[in-house]
């Protein structure tokens, strides 16, 4: 089976984010980078997919040179193929990304035939816009399902999970296909001392064509204020019992 991972570079998750001057960009310069989490997972889900039945597992971002970090960590974890479609801003919307994407798929299938599987995180850690995945599946013509918690590939179509109240929603879909997955679906593992070795001698594909399709002209990114909360220690034991009291009462629950 042939999968195809689309991971994006993030800031780490739990950094401190400050906004640039201009309040266009994010301040990248004490900031640390990484995959995305349900993109992580997407990739470990590819490999042990791959490890099972055989095939191999493509990585493809868009996004700076430096996006090279997260393809060779890719490799250090059982990724065969790397492909990195170049721009020179950190981040684009959804609808220029998903044109730039669908343009590279679309180049990589042209060689080697089309893909049995297209695997996105449910939405990236940064901008969380839920889109790309579906605008790529959209412009392939191909089916999509989103917050997959699953997959199970057998000779017919691949079945797939959706994690609801109580349960999950189960989907047979035919390949070729794309399935959003949702951070939760394996415990991504550590790449090896030997994997992280042969990453750096993993070739890597660097796509000429970028289609920049035109889209959302950013007009500035807001930083909430931090909100500090003061924690207040009523008391211990018996003798807290009436500032509870009090605090029931202030909030309005007693009768």
């Amino acid at each position: 089976m042939r999968i195809l991972v689309c991971v994006k570079r993030v800031p780490a998750p739990g950094a401190k984010i400050n906004v640039t001057a201009d309040g266009l960009a994010v301040d990248t310069q004490h900031l640390g980078f990484t995959t995305s989490p349900h993109e992580e997972c997407a990739l470990e889900e590819a490999v042990q997919v791959t490890e099972q039945y055989g095939g191999e597992v493509t990585v493809l971002t868009l996004g700076p040179v430096a996006a090279e970090e997260q393809l060779r960590y890719a490799a250090s974890v059982g990724a065969h193929k790397l492909v990195l479609v170049p721009i020179e801003e950190v981040d684009w919307d959804p609808q220029r990304t998903a044109a730039a994407l669908t343009s590279a798929i679309g180049d990589l299938e042209a060689t080697d035939g089309a893909f049995d599987l297209l695997l996105f995180g449910n939405e990236s850690a940064d901008a969380g816009g839920f889109q790309v995945g579906v605008r790529v599946a959209h412009a392939l013509g191909r089916p999509i399902v989103n917050g997959i918690k699953g997959i199970d590939v057998g000779d017919g179509p691949v079945t797939a999970r959706r994690e609801i109240d109580g349960g999950f929603e189960v989907y047979e879909v035919p390949t070729p296909a794309v399935l959003g997955v949702k951070e939760g679906i394996n415990l991504p593992r550590y790449p090896t001392m030997k994997g992280r070795l042969a990453s750096k001698k993993a070739e890597l594909t660097t796509s000429e064509q970028v289609v920049d399709a035109g889209g959302q002209d950013r007009v500035r990114l807001h930083r909430p204020v931090e909100q500090v909360s003061e924690t207040v220690i009523l008391g211990e034991g018996p003798d807290a019992a009436a500032a509870v009291v009090d605090v029931l009462e202030e909030l309005g629950v007693l009768a």
